[in-house]
């Protein structure tokens, strides 16, 4: 995360400052591996959710009905960012970046109908908030969504192209990846762009399947995303007997160029000990790591 003393300099972008402590191999690897799909990497996991029910229950009884996994989740990320900042680089224009904020993308349906229009929701959050701090955000942005029958700003921009033939299609799409190659984007774009974050987060747990690899594209700079399934029930040995447990499955998809895997099995263990823990999310961290300059 930038530091809130850093001024920007030159070759800095709107979302984050430059890394220039980079070595040598580091600045050439966007060069070699020039697209995202070619560096991604993909963790598939599960984490045992018997004590996180619970935990969920007695918050739910104090008060913040709707607390659920998927706050959960977001929390232990920002949490995460907060000890691993590295984890919310990006790389754009062929050079990497540490983002200024923590920007988690989501689509969400305007009702349960089937055929209910989808939107794009993206709600920024501090390394400092709690899981509290998350639920109340999500639950805005989200409400919000399916209050507002009024189209955003990324379905106009999208029906807007829909209206013009497929090559000016293509030559205004080529002509919108050269803007933001060069940080040149309209703000506007850029907010509302769900290609442009931190994390692009999938619940698939709602729709009562098990996680897939999210996707990410190579449009934009989002550098990972989450994908997590329904919880599953699994009977295992406890001494002489067997016990039922829960687990929430989850598949993790990063742009491998902008940490090692030392790093990223690094921020991992954390998002899992957080998922496991929520207890440690109720209060802000005692303190932030900042991001190489």
């Amino acid at each position: 995360m930038a530091d809130l003393a850093y001024s920007k300099r030159a070759g800095d972008r709107r979302e984050g400052r430059q890394i220039r402590t980079l070595s040598p191999w580091e600045r050439m690897t966007p060069y070699f591996l020039r697209r995202r799909e070619d560096a991604l990497c993909t963790l598939s996991d599960s984490v045992e959710v018997s004590g996180i029910e619970k935990w969920l229950r007695e918050k739910r009884q104090e008060g913040w009905a709707g607390l659920g996994f998927l706050h959960l989740l977001v929390a232990a990320y920002v949490r995460t960012v907060s000890m691993r900042p590295a984890v919310n680089r990006f790389i754009s224009g062929r050079r990497m970046y540490a983002r200024s904020e923590i920007q988690v993308v989501l689509n969400v349906k305007r009702s349960a109908a089937a055929s209910a229009a989808e939107s794009c929701v993206k709600v920024s959050f501090s390394p400092t908030d709690t899981v509290f701090d998350v639920y109340r955000r999500l639950s805005e942005a989200i409400d919000g969504v399916k209050a507002d029958v009024a189209v955003g700003q990324a379905e106009r921009i999208a029906s807007i192209l829909n209206r013009l033939p497929r090559p000016l299609v293509r030559l205004a799409v080529g002509f919108m990846r050269a803007l933001d190659y060069f940080d040149l984007l309209p703000r506007g774009w850029l907010d509302a762009s769900p290609f442009h974050g931190s994390l692009t987060l999938v619940d698939l747990g709602s729709l009562g399947i098990v996680p897939a690899a999210a996707a990410l594209p190579d449009v934009g700079n989002v550098p990972c995303a989450i994908s997590f399934g329904a919880k599953r029930k699994a009977k295992e040995p406890d001494g002489s007997v067997a016990v039922e447990r829960h687990y929430v499955d989850y598949c993790i998809t990063v742009d491998g160029r902008i940490a090692d895997s030392y790093y990223f099995a690094s921020a991992f263990k954390c998002l899992k000990y957080f998922l496991k823990n929520p207890v440690h999310l109720e209060l802000p961290p005692e303190t932030v790591e900042d991001d190489a300059n």
